[in-house]
Formats: structure tokens, C-alpha cells, sequence
């Protein structure tokens, strides 16, 4: 198989520069890549593209038919993992595919997008995003550029917009400047509030808007085909689940959750997938936890910094990266539930 691709550098033509993948061009022969790019040559690129071996794809696995799903790192994004530290996934229905979060880099959304190619060569019409949080969403760029209406809550826009710059930067320092080359920010265009519904062909997604929750601006997304239940980060596995809405809408989130039958469960972050309703017992373990221990320091009168150092100490052997989110979760709640 050949692909399109375009050489970008940090400034003209000088180092680091990466190849990035021009979507939509993908073919068994590198004549057939190379006609087809004559025939409809794309748009706004800053060099001519060529055509090469495709490259890279990420590993997913079929967790129900249809329904595929990358597994990403328990881990913080560094240089060494390239920022491939979130699970992501994606639903062929028999005229299109949707795909769920993109990743912390235009490389990841590229390499999820060959992934996809593997798979099938029916169009991606939608992109869902399911929270604001980086290592979900920047790596759309890509999709974006191949057509897909990019989908999220109706406050995600405010959101990213209010931290797009932050995450750019962050992002890029940790993973590199090399493998961050190419990553945007890309607009939502079609936001959900309530309820909506996606027809992939003869395949139904629904999605739900949560109130704040995890963040602000969570989104679930149901195949009705399969009961598989994409839940973003409002379940966590392994990976110390991360406060950046509000606690006790966390936990009203996820009971309401609970009501709802699927056959199983795709988790932002740990497995590929969990069962139904027991792989929401962990995190509302956890939640219960960091609720009671914070009002347990509340009530002794703890300043906030010696707080932080008790709550939710029993969990530490249960949950990795523990150190970099508890102290962070617990300053959360700590606050939330202070002037309740």
C-alpha cells in the first residue's frame, strides 16, 4: 500500500521536520496514489506531496464487531511514548465510519487513521471527541482534513478555547517538537447538547452530553449495535482517574450511567475494554473515597496542603500514576466540597 505525504518543518526547511500524512490517497500501487493526487490535488499544503509506503498504523483491537479500539499507555506523555497515552477507537457502519477521540499529536490521529484504512476503505464521516482533554483531542488534525464533521459537547469549543494554547504547549514539550509538528487545534462543527445520533449505515451511534462531570464538557458515545458504550475519561482503569469538573457530578454521572444496559465498556484510559456495570466499580470506589476523606478534613479543620497529603491515601497501591493525579484531585474536591 502507498500514501500521500507532505515533508513540514518547524520553520523553512529547517530542522525538525517530520513526514505527515495527507489522507485520502491511500492505494494498492504508487502510480494509482500518484493519479489520484493529480486528479484532485490537495489544497493548502506548504510543499508538493509524493507518494511512499504507508507507514506506521496503530494496534487495535476488535472488541465486538466493528467496533475496534487502541489501547494507549498508563503513563504520562513523554518523548519516548510520543503522547500515546490514551485509549481510542473507532465504528464501521456499512456506508461510513466514525471515529472516538484522536489523540495528543497530528502523528497519533495519522496512525489511527491508517488503522482505519486496514480495516476498510468506507469514508470517515465523523470525528467524536469526547472531552477537552489533550491527549484526546489534538491529534484531529488529520481527520479534519480528510472531510470528517468533527463532534462534541456543546461546551467543548469554550473549552479548548480557553486552554488551546496551554495544551499546545505543554503537549509540545513533552512529547517533542519533531513528533508534535503538524498539531492543531481543529473547530467543532457539530455540537451536542443533550442527545444526538450518528447513521453510519445500517448502524446507530448515540450520543449523550453529560453535565460537568470529569470536565465540562463530557461526551458518551453508544453503538446500539454491539452495547458497546465508549465512555471517555468518565472511566478511568489502572490510570488514577483525573478530577477537572466537578466531584459530586462525577459521581451523579456515573450512577446515571449505571442505569443504562450495554453489553460493555470502552474506558479512556487502562483496557480495551471493561464489563458492564462492573468496570465503573473502581473509579466509583475511588470517587467515594476522595469524597469522604475530603469531608473528613473539612470537618478536623485541615488547611488544604495538609489535606492533600491524607486524602485518599488508601487507594495509593490501587491505581498507577497515583503521586501525579491524587494531590491534583484532592485540591479539587477539596475545594468543591469547602463552601458546600
Amino acid at each position: 500500500m502507498f500514501e500521500a505525504i507532505v515533508v513540514i518543518c518547524a520553520g523553512l526547511s529547517a530542522p525538525p521536520c517530520r513526514d505527515q500524512l495527507v489522507p485520502g490517497y491511500e492505494a494498492a500501487e504508487q502510480t494509482a496514489c500518484e493519479a489520484a493526487l493529480a486528479a484532485l490535488p490537495p489544497v493548502g499544503l506548504s510543499a508538493v506531496p509524493k507518494c511512499q509506503p504507508i507507514g506506521a498504523a496503530l494496534t487495535v483491537e476488535e472488541v465486538a464487531p466493528g467496533v475496534f479500539v487502541h489501547m494507549g499507555l498508563v503513563a504520562e506523555p513523554d518523548a519516548e511514548n510520543r503522547g500515546d497515552v490514551a485509549n481510542l477507537g473507532f465504528v464501521i457502519g456499512e456506508d461510513s465510519v466514525a471515529v472516538i477521540d484522536a489523540g495528543s499529536a497530528a502523528w497519533v490521529g495519522e496512525a489511527l487513521w491508517r488503522a482505519v484504512r486496514a480495516q476498510t476503505d468506507k469514508p470517515v464521516s465523523h470525528l467524536i471527541l469526547t472531552h477537552p482533554h489533550p491527549d484526546h483531542v489534538l491529534g484531529a488534525a488529520p481527520f479534519a482534513r480528510a472531510g470528517a464533521a468533527v463532534v462534541g459537547h456543546a461546551d467543548l469549543s469554550r473549552a479548548l478555547a480557553d486552554r488551546q494554547e496551554n495544551y499546545l504547549e505543554s503537549l509540545g514539550r513533552l512529547i517533542g517538537p519533531a513528533e508534535f509538528l503538524g498539531t492543531a487545534v481543529v473547530p467543532v462543527n457539530q455540537e451536542v447538547s443533550t442527545d444526538d445520533q450518528i447513521d453510519l449505515g445500517g448502524r446507530m451511534l448515540h450520543l449523550r452530553a453529560w453535565p460537568t462531570a470529569h470536565t465540562v464538557a463530557d461526551l458518551t458515545v453508544l453503538d446500539a449495535a454491539t452495547g458497546t458504550l465508549f465512555a471517555g475519561d468518565l472511566v478511568f482503569d489502572r490510570h488514577t482517574p483525573a478530577l477537572d469538573g466537578h466531584l459530586r457530578g462525577w459521581q451523579a454521572v456515573l450512577a446515571k450511567m449505571a442505569e443504562t444496559p450495554v453489553a460493555r465498556i470502552v474506558p479512556g484510559h487502562g483496557a480495551v475494554m471493561l464489563p458492564w456495570p462492573d468496570g465503573l466499580a473502581a473509579i466509583r470506589q475511588y470517587l467515594a473515597v476522595l469524597e469522604a476523606d475530603t469531608r473528613a478534613a473539612i470537618d478536623e479543620g485541615l488547611r488544604l496542603g495538609e489535606a492533600v497529603k491524607v486524602i485518599a491515601r488508601s487507594q495509593t497501591d490501587l491505581w498507577e500514576l497515583f503521586e501525579a493525579y491524587n494531590p491534583r484531585n484532592a485540591t479539587v474536591a477539596f475545594t468543591e466540597l469547602e463552601w458546600e
